[in-house]
């Protein structure tokens, strides 16, 4: 990622935006299968930690690598 995460928590829309996706359900399957960034819930919507994102984004780089 060479841009600057936002300093505020992400939404799945953000990260369907950040990455590309097809939709948003992609986002809700990573966290059913427990394979995408850590999320946690703010009353009944979802939200990210930036710093969770790039944590996992350098992880999967690594993965790669």
């Amino acid at each position: 990622m060479a841009t600057a995460l936002p300093s505020r928590f992400l939404t799945p829309e953000d990260l369907v935006a950040m990455f590309g996706l097809p939709s948003i359900e992609t986002v809700y399957q990573w966290r059913r299968k427990h394979t995408g960034p850590r999320g946690f819930r703010v009353g009944r919507h979802l939200r990210f930690d930036p710093a969770e994102v790039r944590a996992w984004v350098e992880s999967q780089m690594e993965e790669a690598a």
